[in-house]
């Protein structure tokens, strides 16, 4: 990447005091996010990561795990630290879009309509076991994720911002669920999927659930948000002017392509996992108090964007071939810049 003096000039213009938001504050916002939260969490620091990284990119996640790994604690929690406004959907087949989005209801004494607006009107919405809603409730659902609006008996309302949906999966117990299509699958900018704790983490939370340390009232009353939706937003107007130089854009496109071409893929990834690489790049370089882009962002996301986008041919499947282990081999094929 250049490096010289009109370079540097850039540099100094992201940092000039007059800016509301810098760059280079955004690192140290990451390291209060994990402080503040490093006394009730117990691991999943990629998890944390990931969902500040979506924040900052305004995309979603997608993430597949046990019941019981603090997913639905690390939302909640997250949206405290953040000051922002965090609503809840359960997943259940009886679901119905009026649930999620809100209805307009009559009001018999003012003879008029009145608007009740559902849990998407909110900043942090945790969409729980969303493979238990009906697919036409999912449907309804996919328009306040991509569109960031709701549109209620007719009505198009805008959802507030900064607006991330954190939905989850249940690997297992499957009977009577409802998988999301590719679509909507590729509606996710990342998914992950969790794994248990090791055996000195799983120590850890014993000994916290022992001593009261994890019980969630204590722990949600001490903590302090270390920033406010209106400041959140104007870091994410300012992760969106991260540079991204060209040899990164190539970069991302041979691994998009090569997902495209791999023989054990059936289905490679679309173009809005390339535009997910761009806008995740930018907001893990962010993160990292960068004002550019370089391949570590994106070989650090790309098994995320990539992994709910792959589906495998029935021969991979049958000789036990993962979507994990294509992305690690394609990566390590590809030259970096």
């Amino acid at each position: 990447m250049n490096t010289g003096t009109d370079e540097n000039q850039k540099e100094d213009d992201w940092n000039d005091d007059s800016d509301r938001v810098k760059i280079s504050a955004l690192a140290g916002f990451h390291a209060e996010v994990v402080s503040s939260l490093s006394p009730f969490i117990v691991g999943n620091q990629e998890l944390i990561e990931l969902i500040l990284i979506a924040l900052l990119s305004e995309g979603h996640i997608l993430i597949e795990g046990l019941p019981g790994t603090a997913k639905t604690t690390i939302a909640k929690a997250i949206a405290l630290v953040t000051g922002c406004e965090f609503a809840r959907i359960q997943g259940a087949v009886d679901l119905q879009p009026a649930d999620m989005i809100g209805v307009r209801i009559y009001d018999q004494q003012s003879c008029e309509f009145t608007l009740r607006k559902g849990p998407v009107f909110t900043n942090v919405l945790l969409a729980d076991e969303m493979n238990r809603v009906h697919p036409k409730a999912q449907s309804a659902f996919i328009e306040a994720m991509s569109e960031r609006q709701a549109t209620i008996d007719g009505i198009t309302l805008p959802v507030p911002r900064p607006f991330i949906v954190i939905a989850t999966q249940n690997s297992f117990e499957l009977e009577g669920t409802f998988p999301l299509i590719e679509a909507q699958r590729d509606r996710f900018m990342f998914s992950i999927v969790l794994s248990p704790l090791s055996s000195d983490e799983e120590l850890e939370v014993i000994k916290r659930a022992s001593s009261g340390a994890l019980t969630w009232s204590r722990f949600a009353e001490r903590l302090k948000p270390v920033t406010s939706p209106e400041e959140l937003q104007a870091a994410i107007n300012k992760v969106s002017e991260v540079r991204m130089e060209d040899p990164i854009h190539k970069y991302i496109r041979d691994i998009i392509i090569a997902t495209r071409n791999h023989p054990d893929i059936g289905l490679g990834a679309s173009s809005r996992a390339s535009i997910s690489f761009v806008k995740g790049g930018k907001g893990a370089a962010a993160l990292a108090g960068r004002t550019y882009v370089i391949p570590d962002d994106i070989r650090k996301i790309a098994q995320s964007v990539l992994i709910h986008r792959l589906y495998l041919t029935r021969e991979a499947e049958i000789e036990g071939i993962r979507p994990a282990d294509i992305i690690r081999d394609i990566l390590s094929r590809i030259e970096v810049p």
